[in-house]
């Protein structure tokens, strides 16, 4: 596989931007992404969400006043416009002129995980969303404490529960366990610790929660060293002052980028990068990629259903593929977005290819060739759960077939060996003729083939 092919699949979610890669080299596409101004445009199907704490407790006083019926309709067009937002977000994920933004936003989602199914609130999924879209690329630790303040993230770990005399820990415990720090880097007492400094800090306006100080808790604790009377963004501080917080971070994002298994040295040499430029996240990521783009670092990665299956439709121009067709798929991988299983997230690696997963990649490869796809929007039409669709594989009726073997191989292939040239080669013979009527098709089958090879599952 061409570095800029594998480069374009390890930053966005097909090899589209490649071009743009070779042209720009990676240092200018890099810039490009940071150098991109924020535009989120908001939903209309959130048009009707309740955005405040005064028409969330209207919407609550409806709720607890109507019928059962009317609740269980309610609850229904809840979860209506909860699949509408994952389709949106597939919808610009691959349409977005800078898929690494929409990448980068899906890596902190799953670092700061506030899944759906326990916070309910559409409008502060969309906020959560929103923050980790915002500051991307800015710093980790500013990042952190936006995302943490969140209604979203208070509500998904209890925090509005944690008060003076009756302290929840949930929200303490996770900030040092999964947001920063890592198991073994702090005490029980760390944890007890910090829940008091963070009682009281509860639901706000715009997404964003405030404290409460006659809930709050007043006196001075002891946290990682430090004693004062602290609050949230003093407890980040102090947390982004301890040795362990870039590894734990950088680890993730190599692992997220590049590597299923980064080596120790590396995390321990981009780590302490991360930390001499304070938590800036631009430097710190265009240093890892520079670095890691030219070594032989291919196959070190397998696919996880979002790059697999966006890949799929773009080399295909399946254009015809809904979002939510995608959505769907994505969570039957386990991949569903805005609702991790729990709040450590996907957990990526081998568990994205389970033999049941690639029973089911397999399954969609082997249709979507056919110009086929199983549908999953009730909207469409329908014909015994299948829809025909256009498809057009990109190859050059001019060439041979052997050069349209490696033309296709080098797009979408890590590493070819005898076996599988043999394989493509009986596939596609020597004497092929492309200027025969059935020759698209018998490229498609060679495509075909590639995409359902164990190969094709890694970057």
């Amino acid at each position: 596989m061409q570095l800029e092919h594998l480069w374009a699949l390890r930053l966005g979610f097909s090899t589209k931007q490649a071009a743009k890669i070779k042209e720009k080299s990676i240092e200018g596409f890099l810039q490009d992404t940071y150098s991109a101004p924020f535009e989120v445009d908001f939903p209309d199907f959130l048009s009707d969400e309740p955005k405040t704490l005064s028409e969330r407790r209207e919407r609550n006083k409806m709720y607890r006043e109507i019928s059962r019926e009317e609740r269980q309709m309610y609850r229904r067009e809840n979860r209506r416009t909860f699949r509408k937002m994952k389709s949106w977000w597939v919808n610009r994920m691959r349409n977005s002129e800078h898929p690494l933004l929409e990448k980068m936003t899906c890596f902190w989602h799953n670092h700061f995980v506030a899944s759906w199914k326990k916070v309910q609130e559409n409008y502060w999924i969309y906020e959560h969303y929103r923050i980790l879209r915002e500051n991307a690329f800015g710093n980790y630790r500013e990042l952190t404490k936006q995302i943490v303040r969140s209604n979203a993230m208070i509500k998904y770990l209890d925090n509005q529960n944690n008060k003076n005399g009756k302290f929840n820990e949930n929200l303490s415990r996770e900030l040092l366990e999964l947001f920063t720090l890592g198991i073994g880097h702090y005490s029980e007492e760390d944890i007890k610790n910090g829940a008091k400094a963070l009682a009281g800090l509860g639901f706000g306006n715009n997404g964003m929660g405030v404290y409460r100080k006659k809930i709050a808790y007043h006196q001075p604790i002891n946290y990682l060293g430090k004693t004062g009377v602290f609050r949230l963004d003093d407890l980040i501080d102090i947390i982004f002052e301890q040795q362990n917080t870039p590894y734990f971070i950088t680890e993730k994002i190599l692992k997220w980028f590049v590597y299923d298994d980064p080596e120790k040295s590396l995390i321990k040499y981009y780590g302490d990068y991360l930390k001499s430029v304070d938590f800036e996240l631009a430097p710190f990521f265009t240093k890892i990629v520079t670095e890691e783009y030219d070594k032989p670092n291919a196959g070190r990665k397998i696919k996880d259903p979002l790059v697999y299956m966006l890949q799929l439709v773009d080399e295909l121009h399946a254009e015809e593929v809904d979002n939510t067709t995608i959505a769907t798929f994505l969570s039957r991988q386990g991949m569903d977005l805005f609702n991790q299983p729990n709040v450590k997230g996907w957990e990526g690696g081998n568990s994205w290819l389970t033999s049941q997963l690639f029973i089911q990649r397999n399954k969609m490869a082997n249709t979507l060739s056919m110009g086929k796809y199983y549908l999953n929007n009730p909207s469409a039409p329908k014909q015994n759960g299948i829809q025909q669709i256009e498809i057009a594989l990109n190859w050059n009726p001019k060439s041979n077939s052997r050069q349209i073997i490696e033309d296709i191989a080098s797009r979408t292939l890590f590493r070819v060996d005898d076996t599988l040239e043999n394989d493509m080669e009986s596939i596609l013979p020597y004497d092929f003729d492309p200027q025969k009527d059935n020759a698209d098709k018998a490229v498609l089958r060679l495509f075909r083939y590639i995409v359902q090879t164990p190969e094709y599952q890694l970057i």
